[in-house]
């Protein structure tokens, strides 16, 4: 996916559209998350999908649930729920930081080849 240590350092251009697509899939990966906090909420909580949506956009944000759940499956998805996002935004950062590691690594090993 990344060029070698051998290849020349990618044009900003294209390290831009890397960057673009790496985006998208942060973008994906954060839609996907919300649209399975929503159906959680509304499988275990008796909630309208505005109010999943509030919830599960808040979890996603990292703020907190704004309607505590009353069941028990509600408790138990929110605490899956809440471990998952955590990895979501491990995930996330990762994604957006990897394409900026590999370009300052590139650099710095491309000049030690010269």
């Amino acid at each position: 996916m990344y060029e070698s240590r051998v290849e020349p350092l990618l044009s900003r251009a294209r390290f831009l559209l890397r960057m673009a697509h790496h985006a998208l899939a942060v973008l994906g990966l954060l839609l996907f998350s919300l649209l399975l906090g929503m159906l959680g909420y509304l499988c275990f909580e008796p909630v309208s999908w505005h109010e999943a949506l509030l919830d599960a956009t808040l979890l996603l944000g990292g703020i907190g649930p704004l309607h505590m759940p009353q069941s028990v499956g509600g408790k138990i998805f929110i605490g899956l729920y809440g471990l998952y996002i955590a990895l979501v935004f491990v995930a996330a950062a990762g994604l957006m930081l990897a394409p900026v590691a590999h370009r300052l690594l590139h650099k710095f090993h491309y000049d030690e080849v010269d």
